[in-house]
């Protein structure tokens, strides 16, 4: 047995309270093991029974997740005293193992040194991770405001780009959407089903993209007014749909008032330490930062890094945050940068936030596994990087493994305690990749992927456009083009939008379709055949053969796309659910 494969600490997504009642037990090991159980109990049982030596109750457990070389073992206690010791017993047909926390031993030998079981200390209700609950049941939709709409009453004034023409790229460009522009457009992104709207930042700005703010008390004029934010909140929630907003705190503009303070006056400036500057001639004028004059986001020199670690700074950020929450009543903030920003600053932000108001979402943008940010009372939920990453690659590719695309999507769910994969921000793109449809020969493609990302447990978000399969990468800008409004009338991309809205639609009507109980299955016939149940009611199918299949699902059909009479066609899907 490959004892060197065998994985659990008693913490994090190894051991965690699901509720205030359930505590979840997590085993990782090698394939070779074929049958895993916990041996469990209060660890002050024995003082109760009057015993030597602890003793617990065994249970075996559930083979919860295949990856590529590992099983993920799983099983859901309920320990009456809120406490919990344990440790583990794995076998196959020819070895069995004790494993503890200090040593992994056969069973003959496990009392021959000293032994640490597993421990659970207390299951305190504040200690549960609790995102909010609305967050698993929304569908959103990114926006770039300067590119989605233009409001009714637009008037260019010589400012502003035309429309379509994205001939000259430049950060600097502006078309003209604005705050008002997208609250004209909620009834377009009702009828959709989107139930969220993220938007890029909105705050005052030299660029279009607004990652270098300027100053983060004031709407940006060239999208709008504070009026307009909040009206935009206010019908947003009249229609059911919540509003998170963007909030850039690792870096500033290199217009911030505070940094142009400090770059006029140096060490004088109060504000000098709300930066990283490590040298006198920080203020030079050269773009890049690699000398390492003062840090900055990447290498820019117009984005000064904020230093998260400064109480002033942190304080700055918690009013400004309040003040969204309380008089915007916004119902999220994204984090851009999020891992960059400081540990301390991050859960300051979050106790305070919370208790002015409790189900406001908060999300890191953090590209990597990002455990210790979501177990620590810091962010609800993270950009699910390594979703996209694996949902995208599959397709993109010519020789696709169907099995290793299921070990990637089981890795994706293995990195979390449930809840929060539950609320993971899972996409296809974003204003920082490539547009989803790039990497997709036709149409069919891009819906069996927006599929997936519909189907699979978390909090879905389309980039705007995606819907009508708009094309685009970062090396030619198009990936942040305008929204193509004059165009939604045209045969292919009203079929693509009506064929992206029922599946939006079905996974607001199904609970199945957001749910974390996915068994995948497989059929060495059709080796291109990607079949996953559901709740063991709704069955989700892909052809990604390349050729037709003949294949009738179970159930009644909710969703087909090149599926007719019995014959699954090539980037076909199925959606069917048990009567």
């Amino acid at each position: 047995m490959e004892l060197a494969a065998v994985m659990h600490r008693a913490v994090n997504e190894f051991c965690y309270a699901a509720d205030k009642d359930t505590v979840v037990v997590t085993l990782k090991t090698a394939k070779d093991v074929s049958r895993a159980f916990i041996v469990h109990g209060d660890p002050f049982i024995h003082e109760l029974k009057r015993k030597r030596e602890w003793f617990g109750e065994r249970l075996e457990m559930e083979k919860y997740l295949e990856l590529e070389r590992h099983f993920v073992w799983r099983i859901k206690l309920k320990p009456p005293y809120k406490r919990l010791q344990y440790y583990f017993i794995i076998e196959n047909d020819s070895e069995c193992f004790e494993v503890y926390d200090n040593k992994i031993t056969p069973p003959e030998k496990s009392g021959e040194s000293s032994k640490l079981y597993f421990k659970f200390p207390w299951l305190n209700p504040s200690d549960v991770i609790s995102p909010p609950e609305w967050v698993k049941d929304t569908v959103w939709y990114q926006i770039m405001p300067d590119r989605f709409a233009r409001s009714r009453d637009f008037k260019n004034d010589g400012r502003f780009k035309d429309w379509a023409d994205m001939s000259h790229k430049h950060y600097s460009d502006i078309f003209g959407g604005s705050l008002r522009g997208i609250t004209e457009k909620l009834a377009y992104l009702k009828d959709l089903g989107i139930s969220g709207i993220y938007m890029t930042p909105v705050f005052k700005s030299p660029s279009n993209h607004k990652y270098n703010t300027t100053d983060y008390k004031c709407v940006d004029p060239d999208l709008g007014t504070e009026d307009d934010l909040i009206e935009l909140v206010k019908k947003a929630h009249e229609l059911g749909i919540k509003v998170m907003l963007d909030a850039v705190f690792n870096h500033c503009g290199s217009e911030f008032a505070l940094w142009q303070d400090v770059r006029e006056k140096g060490k004088a400036s109060p504000y000098y330490n709300w930066f990283f500057i490590n040298k006198e001639d920080f203020s030079r004028e050269d773009f890049s930062t690699a000398d390492g004059r003062f840090y900055s986001f990447s290498f820019w020199s117009v984005m000064p890094k904020l230093n998260t670690n400064n109480p002033e700074v942190v304080r700055y950020f918690k009013e400004l945050c309040t003040y969204w929450a309380q008089v915007w009543d916004i119902d999220g903030i994204r984090f851009d940068v999020g891992d960059e920003i400081s540990h301390s600053f991050v859960r300051s932000l979050h106790s305070s936030l919370k208790a002015v108001k409790p189900d406001i979402f908060l999300l890191g943008e953090i590209w990597n596994d990002s455990l210790s940010w979501v177990t620590t009372k810091e962010y609800d939920s993270v950009m699910n990087y390594p979703f996209s990453g694996c949902v995208n690659d599959f397709f993109r590719s010519t020789g696709r493994n169907v099995r290793e695309l299921i070990y990637t999507l089981n890795f994706c769910r293995s990195l979390y305690p449930e809840q929060v994969t539950q609320v993971l921000f899972n996409f296809l793109d974003t204003h920082d990749t490539a547009r989803a449809a790039e990497s997709c020969k036709n149409d069919d493609v891009l819906l069996q992927k927006l599929a997936f990302l519909l189907t699979m447990p978390g909090t879905p978000c389309i980039y705007y456009g995606t819907e009508l399969a708009l094309h685009g990468t970062p090396q030619d800008l198009l990936y942040r083009q305008c929204m193509p409004w004059d165009t939604l009338n045209d045969p292919q991309r009203h079929s693509m939008l009506e064929k992206t809205a029922a599946l939006i639609h079905l996974r607001n009507e199904y609970p199945e379709m957001k749910s974390n109980d996915i068994r995948f299955v497989t059929n060495e016939s059709y080796p291109g055949l990607i079949c996953c149940k559901k709740s063991d009611r709704l069955e989700v199918c892909f052809n990604v053969q390349g050729m037709p299949l003949e294949y009738i699902p179970e159930g009644k059909i909710l969703y087909s796309n090149n599926y007719e009479n019995g014959v699954f066609n090539t980037d076909g899907i199925i959606i069917a659910i048990d009567n």
